[in-house]
C-alpha cells in the first residue's frame, strides 16, 4: 500500500507505507487554530512508514490532554501537515486534507466535543469523546 500526499504548493511531499491506523475528527481549541475555525481530520500512521521530502516548520506546544506536542508545517506556504506527541513517538497524525486521496482518511470518531463551539457539525453516526480517546496503538 502507497498513500502519498503534500503542502498546497508542494515543496513537502510525503509518502505512506501502510495503512491509517485511524482517523479523527478533532475539535480541541488548537486544533480550531489549525483548521481556521472548523475542527481537524486527522489520520494516524505507524511513523516509521511515513517518509517526507521537503522543509518543515516546527511548532512545539503542550495539549489539553497534557502531551508535548510537536506540529510540523511547510515553510514555504504554510500547510499544517503532521502532529507528533512526545508520549507516542511511534505515531504520526497527517492532516487529511494534504492527502492527495482523501478517500483513505474516514473519520472514525470526534474528540475534543466538549471545546466545540455551538455551531459546530459534529457528525453523530460516528463514535464521540468530549476529551482525547484512548490512544491509538
Amino acid at each position: 500500500m502507497l498513500i502519498t500526499g503534500g503542502c498546497l504548493c508542494g515543496a513537502v511531499r510525503y509518502e505512506a507505507t501502510a495503512a491509517p491506523i485511524v482517523t479523527r475528527v478533532c475539535w480541541c481549541r488548537l486544533c480550531q487554530y489549525l483548521g481556521a475555525g472548523s475542527g481537524t481530520v486527522n489520520t494516524c500512521f505507524p511513523t516509521e512508514a511515513l517518509t517526507i521530502q521537503g522543509e518543515l516548520t516546527d511548532f512545539q506546544s503542550t495539549a489539553d490532554s497534557g502531551s508535548k506536542m510537536h506540529r510540523r508545517f511547510c515553510r514555504v506556504c504554510g500547510t499544517p501537515l503532521f502532529s507528533e506527541a512526545e508520549s507516542r513517538p511511534h505515531l504520526i497524525f497527517v492532516r487529511a486534507g494534504t492527502l492527495d486521496d482523501p478517500e483513505v482518511a474516514r473519520p472514525a470518531a470526534t474528540i475534543w466535543t466538549a471545546q466545540a463551539p455551538t455551531w459546530a457539525c459534529i457528525d453523530s453516526r460516528l463514535q464521540n469523546f468530549t476529551q482525547q480517546a484512548p490512544p491509538a496503538r
